[in-house]
């Protein structure tokens, strides 16, 4: 990723040079998600993703998210808590969109704002009826010569 400079505030969170990776990654695998409510679970997923390109047996759903997968099992204590999944959107207006579908669907989220998260964003958080954390977000401004 080439050096873009920003104001003080993001120099100040981002290292540079950036620290020389320890492994080679390909890119980290899609979340998976266990729900002890999974019937309700999934018919909330499949109102706001629509149907899973993926299915295994009874207790397992999967969507290509980009170049990953977002998995739903049957199975746990409640609902995933004390995390965060990120969907990186291609643009503010579809993560704003997304955002919107999982409020309609029964979800709960603030307005959308712009944040710094290692780049300007468009943030636009939301949980799901179970308490599983979602952020929505996407770069802002032109982003043309980032990674």
């Amino acid at each position: 990723m080439d050096y873009h400079p920003h104001d003080e505030i993001h120099d100040s969170y981002v290292a540079f040079p950036a620290p020389e990776p320890r492994f080679r990654f390909r890119r980290a695998g899609g979340p998976v998600l266990f729900f002890s409510e999974y019937p309700q679970a999934l018919a909330f997923y499949i109102e706001v993703l629509g149907e899973p390109g993926y299915a295994e047996g009874t207790g397992t759903r999967g969507w290509i998210i980009g170049e990953s997968y977002l998995t739903l099992l049957r199975g746990g204590d409640g609902a995933p808590r004390n995390t965060e999944i990120g969907l990186v959107m291609a643009t503010p207006e579809e993560a704003e969109r997304l955002q919107a579908a999982f409020i309609a669907a029964g979800g709960s989220g603030d307005d959308p704002s712009d944040q710094l998260m290692y780049e300007p964003v468009r943030f636009c958080p939301v949980t799901d009826p179970f308490g599983t954390r979602l952020l929505i977000y996407a770069p802002l401004g032109d982003q043309s010569g980032l990674a």
